[in-house]
């Protein structure tokens, strides 16, 4: 059975911050409430690129 060579990609909160250009503490509380789905990893979390695309595609909305 073949393996998939695609592997989840992981992100920093900080690299998460800079993708959204917002600060992590806004991250941080995207996380908290839910909205952005994310892996704790000791002390700190992780957040898989496609669910950063995810929750972009969920909370965009078309300027009018």
């Amino acid at each position: 059975m073949a393996q998939s060579s695609a592997r989840a990609r992981f992100l920093t909160v900080a690299e998460v911050a800079g993708l959204l250009r917002v600060s992590t503490m806004t991250v941080y509380r995207l996380i908290k409430a839910g909205e952005l789905a994310a892996v704790r990893v000791g002390r700190s979390y992780r957040v898989a690129e496609d669910d950063v695309d995810r929750y972009l595609a969920s909370s965009y909305t078309q300027a009018v």
